[in-house]
């Protein structure tokens, strides 16, 4: 059995398929994939510079996760900007992204600042990218032309998100109150969840583009 320790670096190794899978099947990737593949070295290189703050002896890495959410917010509000195919829905997702990195800002000028753990900036995400994907979903089951959605690779990497960020939401939102008491338990959580993740973005990049009939 895995110890939390262990599990948490599975789960930083595992930010690598993604990437891997997406240099692979490199020729394949439309422009909302190659942004998808943008946000995931994005990930890794978080990920990474978390890890280093660590090993110099830094009391938090807050300011990389503050960062790293601005990052995503711009990466995949770009990604679902491009994925949907109405006028009206795409400028919904321009002025929510806009919004919610304006929060972000706010956020570290006034509340969390960039030495606090950024529990408005990741809700904000969390919600964002929760009604982002819900939307794509309700976007491919609706549509007037006929294709096999499991093939499609956004639909993978969809599923991925909304996994993700439903399941840690309320995780990120009471993470104070969870440092102190159950900080263990949350990182197994919110490492199982991002293993999975990547394993679903994993497959969505190695999938091949599909014709529409």
């Amino acid at each position: 059995m895995f110890s939390a320790n262990s599990l948490g670096i599975l789960s930083i190794v595992s930010g690598i398929f993604p990437v891997l899978a997406a240099l692979y099947n490199y020729k394949n990737l439309d422009k909302v994939l190659k942004i998808a593949t943008i946000y995931f070295i994005a990930s890794i290189m978080s990920d990474l510079a978390q890890q280093v703050m660590k090993m110099m002896g830094r009391d938090s890495n807050w300011v990389v996760i503050h960062i790293y959410i601005a990052v995503s917010i711009a990466l995949l509000g770009a990604m679902y900007f491009y994925a949907f195919f109405n006028q009206l829905v795409k400028q919904v997702v321009l002025t929510l992204t806009l919004v919610s990195l304006a929060i972000v800002l706010v956020n570290i000028l006034f509340f969390n600042g960039l030495d606090d753990y950024p529990t408005i900036s990741n809700t904000v995400l969390s919600v964002l990218l929760i009604c982002f994907s819900l939307a794509y979903f309700y976007q491919l089951l609706t549509r007037q032309e006929f294709v096999h959605i499991e093939k499609q690779g956004l639909f993978w990497i969809n599923a991925g998100m909304l996994f993700y960020f439903s399941t840690n939401i309320f995780l990120f939102m009471l993470f104070k109150r969870i440092l102190s008491e159950h900080l263990l338990d949350y990182y197994m959580i919110n490492n199982v969840t991002n293993i999975v993740s990547n394993v679903l973005f994993t497959v969505g990049l190695f999938c091949k583009p599909q014709k529409v009939n």
